[in-house]
């Protein structure tokens, strides 16, 4: 687009960002600027929402910034942050890219050998841990096993628990902070942070995300400024977020591309307040009392708000549990002839039945769980249920799919008000990306949002960006009159039985997990004579059903072995079975002793399951299934 279009000009487009030739800094600097005294951030403190202007962003980032240029970090250096979100991970985050260094998260999952392998790995010169357990993590990788030869300065955000620590590098950030406030006094440093933010190009590394590593060691995919602002900028765009008051609530890993994107970059791009969850544990009672007006949740996420609203009915009134199953039903035929009838209303009578149920029945349950003001709302990181998506819809909150991965800055697809087909990902994010489909139906992808390349694997490099493309490992359906696609599964995924079938797991496990019982399932089968599968069941909610019914358990171990478990399950696969043909009906399931952990290597940081983890780990139960019959080879 051209900031000659006056539609664009209309909206106050800040300087550059259409055209992809701004920096975060330098939107950061520019919100100070033109808006200093609006409110960017809200953090809870003992109890109460506390404000930070843009004013307050931009001088507590070039504050921090003036630190760490006294510490001698320049250019290209890299600063990691193993922390929850906070202020403190904005203000680590742009300080270090207004001195044109990069920043990498960490996951505060990730024990201490992973931690220790990303920074070895981006010789990261700064750590900001978030607190206690963080910075062991740190110090730990510092002194074991080779340690960190580029480390040289660990600050930590609280600082509880941690009076007795000795160790020469370690300081609070706060200390940190105050140091660059008082450099902050002095005009030439400040002029010098100007000009730093003045000479950032667009086309260079803004930050570095570890892909999850789930066929073998994470490498770090290098983003650009301009990769992931134009990425927030034409999301924001097709989804009609421009010139409207947005707040967001930030809970997931910053770590992560999608949380950056659609915090931090998101903010930057349209001027949204970001609040802070206190916890991934309260993120319920956060969103009650926050009200986003946008909100972002991967799969998971929303299965347990739809589990939530599903509990309150069902321990309701008699009368309050038939109006809701009554509602309900009502609802989900109206929101299916809306979803076909490009997002609009088949009928005066559809739309009026919506709003009537929608304050009559839904408003309640929807406040309950904080999203009654949500006007829009997005899901993506992994396959999500369309069951999942329609009980939404039909009570009034719509939720498009995204698809990207963290090669492309985060989103490459999204779906919109008129296109939002149940179990797609929409088209093309206009104007940025375009694509292609291989004749092995593998997506490929060519744009400005596609990466710098992997942090010193240029090996690595050419295999992913063949003649320019970006190949994306998944297979894709293509509909080649919307350009919308439709995710089959990852290419590497596709189970071949001996007899030569071709079985999609992705699609049979999402339908398992459609289960309010089951969490988590993965499919077995590859050159085997017929498919089964291992379940984890929902400890919460296969746990409240057994209650029900005086069974008694002590851990998810007694749960999982209780033979009435068992029969619940074999109902959720006999429902799965039907709805599939015969060489894809799982024959054999057995349900895991255990739950699956990324601490136990068995699942990605992400939560993205590890299938040959599993098959090895989980040897004797597969044994169990298939008895005799060879293994693949």
């Amino acid at each position: 687009m051209s900031r000659a279009d006056p539609a664009i000009a209309d909206l106050h487009v800040p300087p550059g960002l259409a055209e992809g030739q701004a920096t975060m800094p330098g939107l950061l600097r520019h919100r100070a600027r033109t808006t200093p005294e609006q409110i960017a951030l809200r953090e809870k403190t003992r109890g109460i929402w506390q404000g930070t202007t843009w004013r307050g962003y931009f001088e507590k980032s070039r504050a921090f910034a003036l630190y760490l240029k006294s510490q001698g970090f320049m250019p290209g250096d890299k600063l990691i942050i193993a922390s929850d979100g906070t202020a403190e991970w904005f203000f680590a985050d742009l300080a270090a890219q207004s001195l044109g260094g990069v920043t990498v998260g960490i996951y505060p999952t990730n024990p201490w050998p992973e931690l220790q392998y990303i920074a070895r790995h981006c010789r990261a010169k700064i750590a900001v841990c978030g607190d206690q357990e963080q910075t062991d993590k740190v110090l730990n990788a510092m002194r074991l096993e080779g340690g960190l030869p580029d480390m040289q300065r660990v600050l930590t955000v609280d600082w509880k628990g941690m009076r007795q620590y000795t160790d020469s590098c370690l300081m609070s950030f706060a200390s940190a902070l105050q140091e660059g406030l008082q450099l902050a006094g002095d005009e030439r440093a400040c002029a010098s942070f100007e000009q730093s933010i003045d000479g950032l190009r667009p086309e260079q590394d803004a930050l570095i995300v570890y892909t999850s590593g789930t066929t073998g060691m994470p490498k770090g995919a290098r983003i650009s400024h301009r990769g992931i602002l134009l990425d927030a900028w034409a999301l924001g765009q097709v989804q009609g977020l421009a010139g409207k008051p947005m707040s967001v609530v930030c809970y997931l890993p910053l770590c992560h591309v999608a949380e950056r994107l659609m915090s931090p970059v998101m903010q930057l791009a349209y001027g949204s307040v970001v609040y802070f969850a206190e916890s991934i544990d309260t993120v319920t009672q956060n969103l009650r009392e926050i009200g986003p007006s946008f909100f972002f949740g991967v799969p998971r996420i929303w299965e347990k708000l739809q589990y939530e609203i599903l509990i309150k009915s069902r321990d309701a009134k008699p009368l309050a549990q038939w109006a809701f199953n009554k509602a309900l039903s009502i609802g989900t035929p109206i929101a299916e002839r809306t979803i076909a009838n490009a997002g609009k209303p088949c009928s005066l009578w559809d739309a009026f039945v919506s709003w009537f149920l929608r304050v009559t029945v839904f408003s309640n349950l929807l406040a309950s769980i904080g999203l009654d003001r949500t006007w829009i709302s997005m899901t993506g990181g992994a396959s999500i249920s369309p069951s999942v998506i329609l009980f939404f819809r039909a009570m009034g909150v719509p939720i498009y799919q995204i698809y990207g991965m963290t090669e492309s800055s985060g989103a490459s697809h999204a779906q919109t008000k008129s296109m939002s087909k149940l179990g797609w990902c929409g088209p093309p994010l206009p104007g940025i990306v375009e694509q292609r489909v291989l004749p092995d139906g593998e997506l490929q992808l060519r744009g400005r949002i596609v990466f710098n390349g992997y942090l010193y694997d240029e090996e690595a490099t050419r295999e992913a960006l063949r003649g320019g493309w970006l190949s994306t490992g998944d297979v894709v359906e293509l509909d080649e009159s919307s350009a919308q696609v439709q995710i089959i599964d990852r290419k590497k995924a596709i189970l071949i039985t001996s007899g030569g079938k071709n079985i999609t797991p992705s699609l049979i496990e999402n339908t398992l997990k459609e289960s309010l019982y089951i969490s988590e399932a993965v499919l077995l089968g590859d050159n085997r004579h017929f498919v089964s599968a291992l379940i984890q069941i929902d400890l919460d909610t296969v746990g409240k059903w057994a209650q029900e019914r005086g069974m008694a358990y002590t851990t998810y171990e007694t749960l999982a072995a209780l033979e009435e478990v068992r029969g619940l399950i074999a109902k959720d696969v006999e429902r799965v079975n039907a709805r599939f043909s015969r060489v894809e009906n799982i024959r054999k399931f057995v349900i895991l002793r255990k739950q699956l952990d990324h601490d136990d290597g068995e699942l990605t940081a992400t939560m993205k399951v590890r299938r040959k983890v599993i098959e090895k780990k989980f040897a004797a139960e597969i044994d169990e299934i298939y008895g005799l019959e060879k293994a693949p080879s």
